[in-house]
């Protein structure tokens, strides 16, 4: 090579500089993006596995088994809800109950009755100016209605002065047909009555339902908190000093008057209402001498004529029969004649 072209520092240079340009061509840049893989395709339509008790009959020889078929266990369905708007019929149209509607949106619809509360719920407006002269209307309306509904409210609008006979009418028309009365005197408190009906449709009767004590703690100041005149911190305070409800009955007045928080009057309070017997008075209802115990020697028999009662005097005169009547009279000779 020295021969031919010479050591020459310019060549060897030039040699050089083109090996470091090849070198750079041939590797791959650092920032290729990364290769994505596909997910590989499943088999919708895969046999479910078999099961032990088949591949161990296959195994020894026998016939597979038929798998057995479970069916699924049905599900109960969401109840299907009323929506959030009150149902108005068309007949309502013009009722100034719908312009005091703010609170809970409304639409109208053919229902049977005036308004649609819930699934369950309707009400039906009567006027008593209207029922005045159209006594029949609101009967009509009743039967109407059929069984479509469990709860099912008359809002009576009370808009004449006389109105007792109207309401004692409807309040037995409600018994027998299964209607609450509700009673306004305004519309905006008829409307107010409907979007409380409508916001309490899915309520529970928890908010109603009055707390049961479970414990004993519970339970122990619910028994002494039964005076009006002790409350929970009393009784809290009654126990503590006395360490049972045994001790705090048999206690005397004079010691519990020294219980913190019980004054003279909590102290009677608690004292009627320990000292009082279990089985009240009956009250004596007709003639009390009728009521007093009578002696078996006293009833009279078909053998002995009763005995002279001591106890109660004997009175002034002896009471008057009751005439009989005309008819009875005849009935009594009749039979006696023919016997």
């Amino acid at each position: 090579m020295d021969d031919d072209f010479g050591a020459d520092a310019d060549f060897l240079a030039a040699l050089a500089s083109s090996a470091d340009a090849i070198s750079s061509v041939q590797s791959p840049p650092a920032f290729l993006p990364p290769k994505i893989q596909q997910p590989t395709p499943q088999r919708l339509d895969k046999p479910p596995p078999p099961q032990k008790h088949a591949a161990a009959s296959t195994s020894t020889g026998g016939a597979a088994q038929p798998q057995k078929i479970v069916q699924p266990t049905p599900q109960a369905l969401p109840s299907r809800g009323s929506g959030s708007s009150i149902l108005v019929s068309p007949r309502q149209k013009g009722n100034p109950v719908l312009a005091c509607l703010k609170s809970m949106p409304w639409e109208y619809s053919d229902i049977p009755a005036d308004y649609g509360l819930g699934l369950t719920t309707c009400a039906l407006f009567l006027s008593l100016k209207y029922h005045r002269l159209h006594p029949e209307y609101i009967y009509t309306r009743i039967r109407n209605l059929q069984n479509r509904y469990l709860l099912r409210i008359l809002l009576t609008m009370v808009d004449i002065p006389n109105h007792e006979d109207s309401l004692r009418e409807l309040s037995k028309t409600s018994l027998v047909n299964n209607v609450t009365v509700i009673l306004c005197w305004s519309a905006a408190e008829a409307a107010r009555y409907l979007e409380l009906y409508k916001s309490y449709e899915h309520a529970s009767p928890a908010a109603i339902k009055g707390q049961q004590a479970t414990g004993y703690a519970e339970r122990l100041v619910e028994f002494v908190t039964v005076p009006r005149a002790i409350n929970k911190a009393d009784a809290v305070a009654l126990v503590g000093t006395f360490g049972s409800l045994r001790n705090a009955v048999n206690a005397d007045r004079e010691v519990l008057g020294t219980v913190g928080g019980w004054g003279e009057r909590k102290v009677k309070a608690w004292g009627r209402a320990v000292e009082a017997p279990f089985r009240g008075k009956k009250r004596t209802t007709g003639n009390e001498v009728l009521n007093k115990a009578v002696s078996i020697g006293s009833v009279p028999s078909s053998g002995r004529p009763a005995a002279a009662s001591t106890s109660a005097p004997a009175p002034a005169a002896a009471r008057k029969e009751p005439a009989l009547s005309e008819g009875i009279a005849a009935a009594l000779a009749k039979l006696r004649n023919t016997g």
